[in-house]
């Protein structure tokens, strides 16, 4: 019986896109089923596979998009979207494998499910994309998101306070308005995909609140004061308004976690966008 941490790294090995889906699904349901052993006995990689599509540049090389509702901006944003959803499923994964063994088996759980929501997301926006006459590999993007994993890779509490508690909690900011720009323009396909990956971010941002603040009260440490110093350690982006605060609030991720640290970051130049907001909300469709 191959062990959860083997499986989470098959996934992190596997680069084309389709093969990623369907094994991400099947990991998901091995361990509903327990035919996956609660072993961590292979260490994960540094970055995961990755093929040669789409190309991946810096983010300030990356092309801007247009602001206007044209079908070639839509795709562009729907491109940025499954890029982001492609990499969720390896930061999930990863979550599991590289951290699993310092948490409770109910941890996996929830990465698990994670990571096979997050395949769901991809597979419907590039399913999306090929509808409207493109596919995920046919522009380039940028690794922003998964720089932001090397930089925890050494800590669980850093992990949980940067990539769902920042990069996720940020996608519940963007999302609404970019489910407005595709109403505007009557893509109504497109709006009722964003409508269902911004409710299961909810809950995965969720995840990362419950985690965090596990770890921080065995830490012995207030949640959201153990948050904003990590924060300011490792997250090079900054914290800019508007937010949702109705979604952050559902999620268990309240003003008192970044209302002091956006107000800190206000006056500091963002170097590159490390954040949803840098892959979507700075180059809108």
């Amino acid at each position: 019986m191959l062990s959860l941490a083997a499986a989470a790294r098959q996934v992190l090995e596997t680069a084309a896109p389709a093969a990623k889906i369907k094994i991400a699904r099947k990991v998901g349901r091995d361990w509903r089923a327990g035919r996956l052993h609660w072993q961590f006995d292979v260490v994960m990689p540094d970055r995961p596979v990755r093929g040669d599509r789409p190309e991946l540049l810096p983010p300030n090389r990356m092309p801007r998009r247009g602001k206007g509702g044209t079908a070639a901006n839509r795709v562009a944003l729907l491109h940025a979207i499954a890029h982001i959803e492609y990499v969720a499923i390896d930061l999930a994964f990863d979550m599991v494998g590289r951290f699993g063994s310092l948490f409770p088996r109910t941890f996996a759980d929830d990465w698990i499910r994670v990571g096979a929501e997050e395949a769901m997301h991809f597979a419907l926006v590039d399913r999306r994309l090929h509808q409207l006459g493109s596919h995920y590999g046919a522009m380039p993007a940028h690794d922003g998101l998964w720089d932001a994993a090397g930089q925890t890779a050494h800590d669980p509490v850093a992990r949980l306070a940067i990539v769902p508690m920042v990069l996720e909690a940020r996608g519940l900011d963007v999302t609404p308005q970019m489910i407005e720009r595709f109403e505007a323009v009557g893509d109504e396909v497109s709006a009722a995909i964003l409508r269902r990956i911004l409710r299961d971010e909810i809950k995965h941002v969720a995840a990362g609140v419950h985690w965090f603040e596990q770890a921080s009260a065995a830490g012995g440490d207030s949640a959201s004061a153990a948050w904003q110093a990590l924060v300011e350690t490792h997250f090079r982006g900054g914290l800019k308004p508007p937010f949702n605060d109705s979604a952050r609030a559902a999620a268990g991720l309240t003003t008192e976690y970044y209302e002091a640290v956006a107000q800190a970051h206000a006056c500091r130049p963002e170097k590159f966008p490390s954040s949803r907001e840098g892959q979507i909300s700075r180059r809108t469709a």
